[in-house]
C-alpha cells in the first residue's frame, strides 16, 4: 500500500510540473519578431516627432505662434514628452499643416492658420495635463 501511495504522489507531482516546464520552452513569437515590432514602433514614434518638429520650424508657424501669443520654445520642448495617441493625433495635424505649406506657399490661408494654432494649443494642453 505504501508503494502505491508513493507512485501516486510521484505521478501527481510529475503531472503538475509538466505544464510549467513546457511553458518555459514555448514562445508565442520568436525574438526577431519582437525586436522588429519594437524597432517599428520606435521608428514610427521618431517619424511622428520629426514631423511635428519640422512644422514647428516653419517660419509661417513661428509667425502664427507669435501673433497668437504662444511660446513656440515651450511647444517645441513639449514634443519630446508626447507619446501614444496624443503623439499620433498631433503628428497627423502637423502633416496636414505641412501639406498645406508645401510647394513654397508664401501666404497662409485661414484654415491652415487655425490648424497651426490648434496644433500648438493641443501640444501645450497635453503637456499641461501630464
Amino acid at each position: 500500500m505504501r508503494l502505491f501511495v508513493s507512485l501516486v504522489v510521484i505521478l501527481l507531482m510529475a503531472t503538475a510540473a509538466a505544464p510549467r516546464l513546457q511553458a518555459q520552452t514555448a514562445h508565442v513569437a520568436p525574438q526577431s519578431a519582437l525586436d522588429a515590432a519594437i524597432q517599428q514602433h520606435v521608428d514610427t514614434t521618431a517619424a511622428d516627432r520629426a514631423a511635428v518638429l519640422r512644422v514647428l520650424g516653419h517660419s509661417e508657424v513661428k509667425g502664427v505662434a507669435e501673433r497668437a501669443g504662444i511660446d513656440l520654445r515651450r511647444a517645441t520642448g513639449a514634443v519630446s514628452t508626447l507619446q501614444g495617441d496624443d503623439l499620433v493625433r498631433v503628428a497627423s495635424q502637423a502633416r496636414q499643416v505641412e501639406n498645406a505649406l508645401a510647394g513654397g506657399q508664401s501666404k497662409v490661408v485661414i484654415s491652415t492658420t487655425m490648424i497651426i494654432v490648434a496644433l500648438l494649443v493641443l501640444i501645450l494642453i497635453i503637456v499641461a495635463v501630464d
